[in-house]
């Protein structure tokens, strides 16, 4: 299987330029949190990193429409992008997705069709087919995980002598990215995926050597509601290369993490964005110059009142 390289990361980061923020290095300070930064994607225009994949896809595939599944972050980053081109945009979203994304999809102008967790998938190929739209996925295309691989690139540049990097890991392409990206500039960093202890698919994945499928019955237990979805073939394969590990959290340790960011460092983290913060704070994280991914900011309201 052929993995995305480091040119196609730096082809997409010129395709995204002034479209994706640049997101900077956020230091999370003592007592305990020496020598982290955070680099909060929570800043992008769609407040997530899923901005930098999407508009990748539709840049370089320039379809006529498009569709896709998703929870809400790259179903608002798609819809995002094809405002952009001008192509119309539907997103399959499952039932029991967070209002506050599913309303964000809509007002980037995107066609909504809500449907049971476990059919998504199909539903949005059965669209692709009937309405002739080009479906971009929220991680299994090379595309999306060569947009996603340009937070790697940004944050050895900011950072050379980085340690560890700690990136979220739901579908897998973000850590594919990153991975392929780190791994590339610096061989000596170490990359550790993070993910709910309740939708731990990749930990069980790479300790059986394939892909193993949780499905949305057990993973929908998670409020990391950006992270319940499994590896595919394509990121199993990056991450199996560029991944050193993987380190799970509990539900109360990405609330306590949630809540340390907003006081902390004074951003807004959604649960699968607040999970790399989480396995720090638990000590589970090798010591070091170590940068915390805070993938997106999409956070419902009142879940954000209470963990502050």
């Amino acid at each position: 299987m052929e993995l995305v390289t480091l040119d196609d990361i730096r082809a997409a980061a010129d395709r995204i330029r002034g479209v994706a923020v640049r997101t900077p290095l956020v230091r999370m300070g003592p007592p305990d949190m020496e020598g982290v930064w955070v680099k909060p994607e929570s800043l992008q225009p769609i407040g997530a990193f899923k901005i930098r994949g999407a508009y990748n896809a539709v840049a370089s595939l320039r379809p006529g429409g498009v569709v896709t599944h998703s929870s809400g972050n790259h179903g608002q980053a798609l819809a995002y992008a094809a405002k952009e081109f001008g192509v119309p945009c539907v997103v399959v979203v499952p039932e029991g997705a967070p209002q506050v994304k599913v309303a964000a999809i809509e007002g980037w102008g995107a066609e909504i069709v809500i449907v049971p967790p476990e059919k998504r998938e199909a539903v949005a190929e059965e669209v692709a087919r009937e309405r002739g739209l080009t479906l971009v996925p929220p991680y299994d295309h090379p595309a999306v995980i060569a947009g996603q691989g340009t937070v790697g690139v940004e944050i050895v540049e900011d950072l050379p002598d980085v340690e560890t990097v700690l990136v979220p890991v739901g579908g897998g392409g973000l850590a594919s990215g990153v991975g392929a990206a780190v791994k590339a500039l610096r061989p000596e960093a170490r990359v550790i995926g993070v993910e709910p202890e309740l939708a731990a698919d990749a930990a069980e994945s790479l300790a059986a050597g394939h892909p193993v499928e949780w499905g949305p019955a057990r993973t929908f237990r998670t409020i990391a509601d950006g992270l319940r979805t499994g590896l595919s073939d394509l990121t199993f394969a990056h991450i199996s290369r560029w991944i050193d590990g993987i380190v799970t959290v509990s539900e109360d340790e990405i609330r306590a993490a949630m809540g340390r960011l907003a006081r902390s460092a004074r951003l807004v983290a959604e649960p699968s964005g607040a999970v790399t913060t989480a396995a720090l704070m638990s000590g589970r994280v090798p010591a070091g110059r170590t940068v915390a991914v805070l993938s997106g900011g999409n956070v419902d309201p009142e879940l954000l009142r209470q963990v502050i």
